[in-house]
């Protein structure tokens, strides 16, 4: 049906959300031409995909809902270069038996992703290493949707050129992270982005190398705001974010505390927003509902 979906609206394109094993060579052969994505939340579920040809894109989301997993299979997508950001996508999916794929969409990313005025993630690689950004990223887009505790929280992460940020920055106080070995403060180990979660409601600034490391956190930050703009509504992390993107070549990330919305600064400037996965899906064909007592 999803290929049959593809070839009407001439979309080269699919995304198959899975919560169990394929076969899948089976799969790229009814797929035919098309480029096939495969999603998954935990890696057996995936195994084998990528050894027959398939695109894999490994979510860890096992509690989230089906909207904000395919938003960020959409965002991974498109930052892995596998999709471009104005391309169309059948998606298959669980919609409502989670025992096997029984719904489908025709997204169009222009529109789905558009209103995150989403740039590619790999132009801002200059500055900061594609994989550190998008684990700075990842991890703002998790404390946006999930807050702490139930309760939102706002936070301001500072990657890359960390060194002329410290020039700029000053502890608020007691600094959480002060006197852990460099391996005990680095993001790409799980207990080290946990911890950060746990911390991030406190006021003040983390400051992140471009390896991942954590220098500092619970920082002020005193750039000059001489020459800058915002949108209206901002508030003062938005505004340390942009001065010191602007005074240096880091990547400013900010969570919204009222809104859970991330954005990020360089060089003073917005390029990239990402919603908390809280909005309705834009469906091509209408809204579907879930059937009384169905889950």
């Amino acid at each position: 049906m999803g290929v049959l979906l593809a070839e009407a609206e001439h979309i080269d394109t699919l995304m198959v959300m899975v919560e169990g094993a394929l076969n899948w060579e089976a799969l790229k052969e009814a797929a035919g031409g098309l480029t096939v994505l495969t999603v998954a939340d935990y890696e057996h579920e995936l195994a084998g995909a990528a050894e027959a040809g398939l695109d894999t894109i490994l979510l860890d989301m096992p509690e989230a809902t089906v909207f904000d997993k395919l938003t960020q299979a959409l965002l991974e997508s498109v930052a892995d270069d596998q999709v471009k950001p104005g391309a169309q996508v059948v998606a298959l999916y669980s919609g409502f038996d989670p025992a096997r794929i029984d719904s489908v969409s025709v997204l169009n990313l222009s529109e789905h992703l558009g209103r995150l005025t989403v740039r590619d993630l790999r132009k801002l690689e200059t500055s900061v290493p594609l994989d550190t950004l998008k684990a700075v990223v990842d991890l703002a887009v998790e404390i946006g949707r999930e807050g702490r505790e139930g309760k939102p929280i706002g936070t301001l992460m500072i990657v890359g050129d960390h060194r002329k940020v410290l020039k700029h920055a000053s502890p608020l106080g007691f600094d959480p992270v002060k006197g852990y070995k460099r391996d005990d403060r680095n993001l790409f180990d799980n207990r080290v982005r946990e911890g950060i979660k746990e911390i991030a409601p406190l006021d003040g600034a983390f400051v992140i190398a471009a390896d991942g490391t954590v220098e500092a956190a619970a920082q002020v930050i005193t750039a000059p705001a001489a020459e800058l703009t915002l949108s209206k509504g901002l508030g003062s992390r938005h505004w340390a974010a942009a001065t010191i993107s602007r005074a240096t070549k880091a990547i400013a990330v900010v969570v919204s505390e009222s809104s859970g919305t991330v954005r990020l600064f360089q060089n003073g400037e917005v390029v990239l927003r990402v919603e908390p996965l809280r909005r309705a899906m834009k469906w091509r064909d209408g809204d579907f509902e879930v059937p009384p007592g169905g889950e």
